[in-house]
């Protein structure tokens, strides 16, 4: 009996061009960690605006894949879970490395930032799960219930402003307190309050 041979690249074939753009959305996000990391490693500011943009650039792939895939008229679940998957990069951990990278290295930080990116996730699931709902069998959602993870963009953007002004490190906006003998940086309750509407039931209206 001959067994066939197996397809090779086969996962590939099955890209959309939309699929593309959302890998580079992922990889955007990744190059975002990497500057994080030469920032630590180096101290050189700059490395934190070049993730910043990286998270920008992460962004606007974002955005195009989902306008592409309505232009083609061709999407798929692994599209789907490609783009929860990209984002959870991108808009989860990505801020939260910067954010930690610009000071914010307390162990009370350290536990709201986890809490941020474990919301993202959350979020994630919970749209990939409820989007056939939402979408009350028209195949296009309505609306969101909690805010987007793309929207931690706001926090990027603060962060990058923050360094810019060389409120980075010991300078940090709002200083740190001692709690217990732990750190906490105040500022990284944005990223508290971002992870909670996230979570949340607020409608918002897709564009």
């Amino acid at each position: 009996m001959t067994v066939p041979a197996p397809k090779r690249f086969s996962m590939i074939r099955e890209f959309h061009l939309a699929d593309w753009f959302t890998l580079g959305n992922a990889v955007c996000g990744v190059g975002a960690l990497f500057s994080s990391m030469t920032y630590l490693a180096v101290g050189d500011v700059r490395h934190i605006h070049f993730a910043a943009a990286l998270v920008l650039a992460a962004l606007i792939f974002d955005v195009l894949d989902g306008r592409i895939a309505r232009w083609r008229q061709k999407s798929s679940a692994m599209g789907r879970e490609l783009d929860s998957l990209a984002d959870v990069i991108s808009f989860g951990v990505a801020p939260a490395i910067i954010a930690y990278a610009c000071g914010m290295q307390g162990l009370y930080d350290r536990i709201v930032l986890a809490y941020f990116v474990a919301c993202g996730v959350s979020r994630l699931a919970r749209y990939n799960v409820t989007a056939e709902t939402l979408s009350e069998g028209t195949g296009k959602v309505k609306y969101f219930e909690g805010t987007p993870i793309p929207t931690s963009i706001v926090l990027v953007g603060l962060l990058s402003l923050a360094a810019a002004l060389g409120a980075v490190g010991d300078r940090l906006w709002f200083g740190h307190v001692l709690l217990g003998g732990f750190t906490l940086h105040p500022l990284v309750l944005v990223f508290a309050v971002s992870g909670s509407l996230m979570i949340s039931r607020i409608r918002i209206p897709k564009l």
